[in-house]
């Protein structure tokens, strides 16, 4: 991932596939920094998008997808994360799971959580609505 995060409040999205991942004072336009979830020829299964979406899979490739975000948000400053769903379909829930198990010193730089319906929104959407997230007062720093 790249330098230019470190130490920068960031925002990441976590969906099944990939993160998308911006800082805070990019320019308007800037596209993401994206990690994208692991091919894994060998673990190869037909999974209905249903049982993906519901967690009713054992996607053996989730704990690389994990380490690989974990590694790209290691020298942000603060991290926004952002996901959608619920329970075990919740990508964003898991992978701060994960961090909290794994990686304390990120798990300790994240600010908060944003939970919205981010396949049905833009990245100008996404990004608004973590800049109103950032503008509560109770988030100013």
């Amino acid at each position: 991932m790249s330098a230019d995060l470190a130490n920068k409040v960031v925002v990441a999205v976590i969906e099944r596939d990939e993160t998308r991942i911006w800082t805070t004072n990019a320019e308007k336009g800037t596209k993401p920094e994206v990690v994208h979830q692991p091919a894994n020829a060998e673990n190869h299964r037909h999974v209905r998008d249903a049982q993906h979406h519901s967690g009713h899979d054992s996607d053996k490739a989730a704990k690389a997808y994990y380490e690989a975000i974990s590694a790209a948000l290691a020298t942000a400053g603060e991290i926004l994360l952002v996901g959608h769903g619920n329970g075990k379909a919740n990508w964003m829930v898991k992978f701060v799971q994960h961090l909290e198990r794994h990686h304390k010193d990120v798990a300790h730089k994240v600010v908060g959580a944003l939970d919205i319906n981010v396949p049905a929104m833009t990245e100008n959407e996404i990004l608004a609505a973590a800049r109103n997230w950032f503008d509560e007062p109770v988030h100013r720093r």
